[in-house]
Parts: C-alpha cells; sequence; structure tokens
C-alpha cells in the first residue's frame, strides 16, 4: 500500500509539470512588444491539401525588434500562408511583396497592453485548474488505497505531500504570470 504513494504523488508532480510547460508554450504566443517567431507556432497553413505547420514551409526569422519575415520555401505559398495570418487574428496585417512576407507588430497601446496581461491571466488560470484536477485526482488515488486498508496517518500524509506539491505549482504559475506581465507592461 504505502508502496503506492510515492507512484501516485511522482506521477501528479509529472502531470503538474506538464500544465506548466503548456503555459509556458501559450505564453510565448502572446505578444509582448517585441517580434519573436514563436508567436506564429500553432499556426497552421493548407500545403497541398493537408495542414502543416507555418515553420515548416517556411523560414521565419526576425527583421528588427518589429518585423518578422516569413521566408516560404515555395513561392506558391505565399497566399496560403498570408491568408493562414490573416484568419489567426494575430492582430497584424501581413504584407506580401512576391517573394516573402514581412508582418510589421504595431506599438502596443496602453489598452493592448491590460488586454493581453487579462489574456495572460486567463492562461494562468487555465494552468491552475489544471494542477487542482491532478491534485483532485491524487487525492482520490490515495482515498482508494485507504479504503483498501491503508492507514489513516500515512493517508492524511500523503494527501499533505501531494498539497505541497500542488501549491509549489501554483506558486510557479504565478511566478510565470508575474514576470510576463511584467514583459507586456514595460514600454
Amino acid at each position: 500500500m504505502t508502496e503506492d504513494i510515492p507512484s501516485i504523488i511522482t506521477t501528479a508532480d509529472d502531470h503538474m509539470n506538464k500544465a506548466i510547460s503548456h503555459l509556458e508554450a501559450e505564453l510565448v504566443k502572446i505578444r509582448a512588444g517585441k517580434a519573436n517567431p514563436q508567436m506564429l507556432d500553432g499556426l497552421v497553413v493548407d500545403y497541398y491539401g493537408s495542414p502543416m505547420p507555418i515553420n515548416q514551409v517556411a523560414n521565419i526569422s526576425v527583421m528588427d525588434a518589429r518585423t518578422l519575415s516569413i521566408q516560404p520555401w515555395e513561392k506558391n505559398m505565399l497566399q496560403p500562408i498570408e491568408r493562414s495570418i490573416i484568419a489567426a487574428n494575430i492582430g497584424v496585417t501581413p504584407q506580401n511583396d512576391g517573394a516573402l512576407i514581412r508582418l510589421f507588430l504595431p506599438p502596443l497601446t496602453e489598452e493592448r497592453r491590460k488586454e493581453l496581461v487579462k489574456r495572460c491571466q486567463g492562461e494562468g488560470e487555465q494552468s491552475k485548474i489544471a494542477i487542482r484536477n491532478i491534485r483532485r485526482d491524487a487525492i482520490e488515488n490515495i482515498k482508494k488505497l485507504q479504503k483498501n486498508g491503508l492507514s489513516e496517518d500515512a493517508a492524511k500524509d500523503a494527501e499533505a505531500e501531494v498539497q505541497q506539491v500542488t501549491d509549489k505549482f501554483i506558486s510557479l504559475v504565478e511566478k510565470h504570470l508575474a514576470s510576463k506581465e511584467k514583459e507586456i507592461m514595460a514600454v
């Protein structure tokens, strides 16, 4: 019985790590004033009838602090890439010059910055919900072990340990959100 507790806690820890990784990936996509090729991650392009990530059909590079350039490997991919950027509604209009696409990122207004911070807070809240769900599942597994003969003291200790892991990851989410908010609000 008590051998199962470390595996429950390790599993919860792994799942919570994945929730943090997902949060980090989502926060990278939210632009903070400077051009970043990762803000186009998750964008798919219709490549001869099948959806492909944009970074697999074109080279994305930073020209300067506010400009991204997208150089497709095939010239006939310019239109599909342009359409997918417009459809993604990332707040940038692509400029197509026939050879490559440029994305000029406008400076962020105070209102837009606050909007982006709210979006970050929403992503953080989703991560916290995921972490709490993982905690709930771990505690349910501990309660099942208790029904099958695990002592009450061992179950309470295990639940406390799961809560400590949960608190650690919730504070990690808060740190990520605070640093991203600072990055967005910096003029």
